[in-house]
């Protein structure tokens, strides 16, 4: 079973984007800070990352960086899921090689499921 881990301080949203998931047969944890996604990915090694960028604590770009100076996830697959604008954020989304990019305004929880079997299966 595909592992994902969401980072989202949003209750309201972990819950839609969870049970969306876990429907289509995914194993789902969830972290609400940057600091507790961290501790998570290194002990479950998700298959992919769903991230938000702004959280207590630590935001995600922060995260980005810690998981792409460490070479058991330097490569791990990141949807960021976020409501900043992607044009202002181009530089960081190539630097820390995000995987996919969307707006919450503007993207179904289906969106980001049929993305997720895209890049996981």
């Amino acid at each position: 079973m595909k592992k994902i881990l969401i980072v989202e301080d949003d209750p309201f949203i972990v819950d839609i984007y969870a049970a969306q998931l876990r429907g289509q047969g995914y194993w789902v944890d969830t972290a609400n800070t940057g600091e507790l996604a961290l501790e998570k990915i290194k002990q479950s090694f998700p298959d992919l990352l769903l991230l938000d960028l702004i959280l207590p604590g630590i935001d995600g770009w922060e995260v980005l960086k810690n998981l792409r100076q460490d070479p058991r996830t330097k490569e791990l697959k990141v949807m960021v899921i976020s409501n900043l604008n992607q044009k202002d954020n181009a530089d960081n989304i190539a630097n820390f090689n995000v995987t996919k990019y969307f707006l919450k305004i503007q993207t179904t929880p289906k969106e980001i499921s049929d993305a997720v079997k895209e890049l996981i299966g």
